[in-house]
């Protein structure tokens, strides 16, 4: 049976559930970040998916990569590059990140993985974040 690893619960808030994956927020306002956690217990690659969910992950991706220019058209700064990556090596659940970059954000052109502390977001931003992402995912 699928269950959320603990970790999540602290990085990072829910959005929605997808036909496959819980999308979530990333509690980093320096960027526009979702994840996308396959409810699939015991999966920890893609390729431990059934071909017909890897096929829906990629679906569920380019749905987030929306999501993720939907948050920084909201926050004033619109994305110019989606970076989106399942490292897995902290939290071995597979799960995928997609992270909204710009040239002006602070970690570019490296990686955000592991870059400097992460930044709350206020209430408000919060809310606007949640708000921008939910209006696509849920469309």
């Amino acid at each position: 049976m699928f269950a959320l690893d603990p970790a999540f619960f602290t990085t990072s808030a829910p959005l929605t559930r997808l036909a496959l994956c819980d999308a979530r927020l990333q509690l980093d306002a320096r960027f526009a970040w979702l994840v996308l956690i396959p409810r699939v217990a015991g999966a920890r690659e893609i390729e431990d998916l059934p071909e017909p969910a890897r096929f829906l992950l990629m679906a569920e991706i380019v749905l987030a990569g929306r999501a993720a220019r939907a948050i920084g058209e909201a926050a004033g700064r619109p994305v110019e590059k989606l970076n989106i990556g399942a490292l897995g090596n902290i939290t071995a659940h597979l799960h995928v990140h997609v992270t909204g970059r710009r040239a002006d954000d602070p970690a570019w052109p490296g990686p955000v993985w592991g870059f400097g502390r992460p930044t709350a977001y206020s209430p408000n931003a919060l809310a606007v974040a949640t708000a921008a992402a939910l209006a696509v995912l849920e469309a």
